[in-house]
């Protein structure tokens, strides 16, 4: 079993950045695919990036947003750079024991999300 914690949301200004932070506990993840979605009110969860091989990321948010994992934290991070209104939404980490779940995007794991919410 595998508990996962969001921290690093908040309220910034369009442009600013933040850092997500999901940490892990009750299993060692370093193997494990982890992914990023977020859900927007009124709308569907979106995934947004995701790691085991490598890095993957939406269309929306690629080049502005990048996930890297720290293991000896069994923490996985989310940067987000150049932020917009449109990124405002509850950030979710997920986690999976089967790499192949960064491109399948099925995860086993979910965390309680994090709130992230862009100003104009």
């Amino acid at each position: 079993q595998v508990q996962l914690v969001e921290s690093g949301g908040g309220l910034v200004q369009a442009g600013g950045s933040l850092r997500l932070s999901c940490a892990a506990s009750g299993r060692t993840f370093s193997t494990y695919a982890v992914g990023w979605f977020r859900q927007a009110p009124g709308k569907e969860r979106e995934f947004v990036a995701a790691i085991s091989w490598s890095p993957y990321y939406a269309d929306s948010v690629k080049g502005r947003f990048t996930i890297s994992r720290d293991n000896a934290k069994n923490t996985v991070y989310l940067l987000m750079n150049s932020l917009k209104p449109e990124d405002t939404a509850v950030y979710y980490c997920a986690a999976d024991p089967n790499p192949i779940a960064a491109m399948t995007r099925r995860y086993d794991y979910w965390g309680q999300g994090t709130q992230v919410t862009v100003s104009s």
